[in-house]
């Protein structure tokens, strides 16, 4: 609700004894926090940490080795923040869980921004709600990781709503693990999650459309990545494991024709898409991935949204896409806004041969701000018929200080696309 509104009418009530309804059209400007890959803690680790305790000098030659297995330029080798945890008696990669949340509620209380906010997966991390299969209670894995760092919020505006999708990692241990942490989030006063896809009007002027796109991607074949030493793509033609309980059930089949007939029938002001798994990103590791989403995703978003903000990739990234191969001859709608907004948890590189081979390969695409090995979050700013996104960073001595690295306004698509043509 917009806050300038309740004031106001609370002033009427007491002066005037009147109350006019709420004004939130054209002209009201709604703050939306981006936040991503948030759900890695150190009291919940993976049992591999357990298993290996890793010297400093250890943890610094595996990241070494992952990177030149991930065919990233040695000359650019940056090591990510590590911490020592007395859990498993070794160095782990840091996490960015508390400093983010702590960087993200201090700028959320900054003059009241921030009306609501989304979460775009692997919210917990690694393996999701277990029922109890790692020994661990869920609801103090609940409690830990899906409210403690983020009830500063509710704290701070008894309003504030993080409106949220599943990841591949919520999804890890079994379905009836995925569908726990779903029955939590659509019992918290903290979350809106209406299953696990979903539609919700936060404002009479933003719809917000919510997919999960591990179980869309489950229903199609993934091959494992793999890049050469220039950055360029190699088809290995393996394919990735089936998870098999991911595999959509019942309704789940038809998500992607729900998610355009209720793109083409809403009256929204502006469509945003939100969902785990990006359609374009920066690191060459999520690039089979990202082909299947852009093949089943790319033609109704080009149609019918305003922006596609998602996580999954531990970095933040800011890309158009002018969706040139998907509109109707004639259509002079904006470029397609894509967010990253993953850069919550652990931290991960980018690959500049990658991005450039992207880059010259698909002459649709602009890769506007792409910051890699680094926290963050991302807010939204809709007034009018334009969006202001803005990217903060927050360092890695876990202050809770932000940084506005990126800032840039996006033109509204819906209200000139003509997709039926």
């Amino acid at each position: 609700m917009n806050r300038a509104w309740v004031w106001s009418s609370v002033t009427c009530l007491l002066l005037a004894g009147c109350v006019t309804p709420p004004d939130e059209g054209p002209g009201s400007a709604t703050s939306i926090l981006l936040i991503g890959d948030t759900g890695y803690d150190y009291d919940w680790l993976e049992q591999d940490d357990y298993d290996d305790k890793f010297t400093g000098r250890e943890f610094v030659m595996k990241e070494l080795d992952d990177w030149i297995e991930d065919k990233l330029p040695i000359e650019n080798f940056a090591i990510p923040p590590m911490h020592f945890a007395e859990q498993t008696g070794g160095y782990v990669m840091a996490s960015g869980m508390w400093p983010v949340s702590k960087a993200s509620t201090a700028w959320c209380a900054e003059a009241g921004r921030c009306e609501f906010g989304v979460m775009l997966g692997d919210n917990i991390y690694p393996s999701g709600a277990t029922l109890g299969a790692d020994g661990r209670d869920d609801d103090e894995r609940f409690r830990d990781l899906l409210w403690a760092p983020y009830k500063g919020y509710r704290d701070q505006d008894p309003e504030f709503v993080l409106y949220a999708v599943l990841g591949n990692h919520d999804w890890e241990t079994s379905r009836e693990g995925a569908m726990l942490q779903v029955e939590y989030m659509q019992q918290s006063p903290l979350y809106h999650m209406d299953g696990i896809w979903y539609r919700a009007r936060p404002t009479p002027d933003i719809e917000l459309f919510a997919i999960d796109t591990t179980v869309m991607l489950a229903g199609h074949t993934v091959y494992k990545d793999a890049l050469d030493d220039a950055g360029v793509p190699i088809h290995t033609g393996e394919v990735e494991p089936e998870v098999p309980w991911a595999t959509p059930q019942g309704d789940e089949r038809n998500m992607l024709a729900w998610l355009e007939a209720a793109l083409a029938e809403s009256d929204a002001r502006w469509k945003i898409v939100i969902g785990h798994h990006p359609l374009w990103s920066s690191s060459g590791t999520k690039v089979e991935e990202e082909i299947v989403l852009r093949r089943i995703l790319r033609p109704v978003l080009c149609r019918y949204a305003d922006a596609y903000i998602a996580g999954h990739d531990h970095m933040l990234e800011v890309h158009t896409d002018d969706c040139r191969n998907e509109l109707p001859d004639g259509n002079d709608a904006p470029p397609l806004l894509h967010v990253v907004s993953g850069a919550a948890g652990k931290q991960r590189p980018a690959n500049p041969a990658f991005m450039d081979w992207q880059l010259r390969e698909h002459a649709d695409l602009k890769s506007l701000y792409v910051r890699a090995l680094v926290w963050g979050f991302g807010e939204l700013v809709v007034e009018d018929d334009v969006a202001k996104l803005i990217m903060v960073t927050t360092p890695n001595d876990g202050s809770g200080a932000t940084n506005v690295e990126y800032e840039n306004d996006f033109a509204r698509r819906s209200g000139r696309l003509r997709a039926g043509e």
